[in-house]
């Protein structure tokens, strides 16, 4: 573990019509918000992949709209999570890798796999899941040759430019999570237990699981929509300078979009815990 490690800020999806004309200035184009983003934070949430599969042309975009030291963490699809709910996923699994995860390529953050509220804790379907997620670009890449025929040439890219490591968290929603058993599994396989600040809508779980932390702020006290006040802010922002102190890499995302507050509780936690160089 290093001495001391990064904190990555910023939002959970940036395409919210509230935005614009808000945060966003009047006049400034769709496809620049990403750029706009990034100018104010070092790293964001791609949600748009939860809910299908996005192109390789989408990920190169997004890459080359940010600037170098950008992060882009990428919500696993919901096919794997919610559909097939974690069983025999192989090929979902080798379809989401394949759709242009990898044309990210230094950028790319962690891979935040979110389960349904309805799905319990069950150790012989995620010890089966985890043994299937890539350790490494290089081992994303091979599993993504292994896609089917439902992604046509031009939906595919296997490339990989650099053999990094990859980063796995799990968001957890059902009770049944809130047991030892959960902390020691998702140990034994490096996996990031998501602290997700969800207003007793779900379990609210922190536990230091991996080398590094992953925290998700859905908004409080109304869910997706409240903004966090200074005193939260800087409640949060104690819990992320102590990760990172401790040599722990922190992603924390804002998903409360409803009112628009997301990006504004993003720049001012990152101002708390030291500005874009966190």
């Amino acid at each position: 573990m290093a001495d001391h490690g990064r904190a990555r800020i910023g939002v959970s999806g940036w395409r919210y019509k509230g935005w614009r004309g808000d945060f966003y200035p009047t006049g400034l184009v769709q496809r620049r918000e990403l750029e706009f983003i990034a100018s104010h934070m070092n790293s964001a949430e791609i949600n748009g992949s939860f809910y299908s599969l996005l192109r390789p042309s989408t990920y190169a975009g997004f890459r080359t709209q940010t600037p170098d030291d950008f992060v882009l963490a990428v919500k696993g699809g919901r096919y794997i999570t919610h559909i097939k709910r974690l069983a025999g996923a192989d090929a979902a699994l080798a379809n989401f890798l394949a759709s242009g995860v990898l044309a990210l390529g230094p950028k790319l953050g962690p891979l935040l796999w979110q389960l349904p509220p309805t799905l319990a804790y069950d150790e012989e379907r995620l010890v089966s899941f985890f043994a299937l997620l890539p350790g490494t670009t290089a081992e994303a890449g091979a599993l993504a040759a292994r896609h089917d025929e439902k992604l046509g040439a031009d939906r595919v890219h296997l490339s990989v430019d650099v053999d990094r490591p990859l980063r796995h968290a799990l968001e957890v929603r059902h009770p049944s999570f809130c047991t030892d058993r959960t902390v020691r599994l998702l140990r034994e396989h490096g996996v990031a237990l998501v602290l997700a600040d969800s207003p007793h809508k779900w379990p609210l779980l922190e536990q230091d699981t991996a080398e590094f932390r992953y925290l998700r702020l859905h908004g409080h006290p109304d869910l997706y929509a409240s903004g966090y006040s200074a005193a939260e802010l800087d409640f949060w922002a104690d819990k992320v300078q102590s990760w990172v102190s401790a040599g722990q890499d922190t992603y924390v995302y804002f998903d409360n979009d409803i009112r628009g507050r997301a990006p504004y509780d993003a720049v001012a936690l990152l101002e708390r815990v030291g500005g874009q160089n966190a």
